[in-house]
């Protein structure tokens, strides 16, 4: 048998002057949402690339949905067996 299963994963942007900030937020089937914030700044010495930014701010905010959904993961298995889990990256 196979089962198709689908997450969403929004990012969004904003820049202000050398810094971008990121807002992620990842959506599971059950309803839950997980979200994190993260930023980049941009060094005086580097040229304007927005994409770095980006790059760099959602990079982090991701990382952060990552732990976030490992925890989650820990919260749930902990809740069928009532035995502390370490799910680890």
């Amino acid at each position: 048998m196979k089962t198709i299963v689908g997450w969403h994963v929004e990012v969004e942007f904003e820049e202000v002057d050398k810094r971008t900030r990121a807002a992620a937020m990842l959506r599971l089937p059950d309803g839950a949402e997980l979200r994190a914030k993260a930023h980049a700044t941009r060094h005086p010495d580097d040229p304007e690339q927005l994409k770095v930014g980006e790059e760099v701010a959602a990079a982090r905010a991701l990382n952060q949905l990552s732990r976030d959904l490992l925890d989650k993961a820990g919260h749930d298995i902990e809740a069928v067996t009532h035995v502390e889990a370490h799910p680890a990256m």
